[in-house]
């Protein structure tokens, strides 16, 4: 080939080096141009990518924000992202303020001596069957026993307690959680982008010699919520057993199913006079499970005294949730 056909070929070359030096110039290798971060992540990204997305649940972006943001510190990368879903978080509570919570979900979750009940609402029962509320309503029924076990009391008789959506909301979020029950409300509310409501919780202590039987209606099972039951609704009874009774759980068992089916206002007397539907005093109460006796004739025999109980119902009037 004809120098001259070289030069037209390369006209670069007129530019300050002949053709000749162009041609002779050995391969240069293909260099990437990068306009941000690695778009293939090093096996030791992608393991800390995996590891935070499986703490905090976040998805694949946001998790790799945080860990760019954070030059790969995981600790800071999980501090900057609950931040800034907290921050979403609080912005959606003030934008969805005010819509109506009708449902939701009423957790019973019982360790030793304490059993505790608590409500937590939403707008559709479509994100009540949701996994990350019910997460939630599990770390509200931890936070409100982790109360109940803080109050040191020499108990010779049974202790109950109320607690209303603003002592609820304050109560701290647990162990291995940071800030309150409020501040992980709001976190809820920014992921499942739905109004959400800490309604009520109730604890009960018994010492030895009482025993508290339980009961939810509807239950909800996940392996991942381990003691927690869930429901529309539920129920603690308080009893007194001087005695070792064998079939004591599924005695407190039938009672709590009373109470949910029956909804006593108040326990009664086994003296009183057997009432009928109307009845509202728990004893005289015809027995759920067999309406031909009352339900002091059932417990009677079982050498079990009836002393209190508490009964949930999901999306109760506001107006009992104050009367209790």
């Amino acid at each position: 080939m004809s120098m001259l056909r070289l030069l037209r070929l390369f006209p670069f070359a007129c530019a300050g080096r002949s053709a000749r030096s162009v041609l002779l110039q050995p391969p240069q290798p293909w260099r990437a141009c990068h306009t941000g971060p690695s778009v293939s992540p090093s096996a030791s990204s992608k393991e800390l990518l995996r590891k935070l997305r499986q703490k905090t649940g976040y998805s694949f972006v946001n998790c790799k924000k945080a860990l760019e943001t954070c030059g790969g510190d995981l600790r800071q990368a999980e501090a900057w992202l609950h931040e800034q879903a907290q921050k979403e978080g609080w912005s959606k509570v003030a934008k969805l303020h005010g819509r109506k919570t009708k449902e939701g979900l009423v957790g019973l979750l019982q360790d030793r001596n304490a059993s505790v009940l608590v409500e937590v609402n939403c707008e559709t029962d479509f994100v009540s069957r949701n996994l990350k509320f019910q997460q939630f309503v599990q770390q509200v029924a931890l936070g409100t026993m982790l109360h109940c076990q803080s109050l040191k009391d020499q108990l010779s008789t049974y202790s109950k307690g109320f607690l209303n959506s603003s002592e609820l909301s304050e109560l701290a979020a647990g162990p291995d959680r940071q800030g309150s029950l409020k501040d992980h409300l709001a976190l809820a509310i920014g992921r499942l982008g739905e109004n959400m409501t800490l309604k009520r919780a109730a604890w009960v202590k018994v010492p030895s010699g009482f025993y508290v039987g339980s009961y939810v209606h509807g239950v909800i099972q996940s392996p991942l919520l381990h003691s927690l039951l869930l429901g529309k609704y539920g129920a603690l009874v308080v009893c007194k057993t001087p005695e070792h009774i064998r079939n004591l759980e599924e005695v407190g068992r039938r009672l709590g199913q009373h109470v949910v089916g029956m909804a006593p206002l108040s326990v009664g007397s086994l003296d009183d006079e057997p009432g009928g539907e109307s009845e509202t005093r728990m004893l005289p109460q015809p027995y759920l499970l067999d309406p031909s006796i009352t339900l002091g004739q059932y417990v009677q025999p079982q050498g079990v005294t009836v002393v209190d109980f508490v009964r949930f119902e999901c999306g109760e009037g506001e107006e009992l949730a104050e009367a209790e």
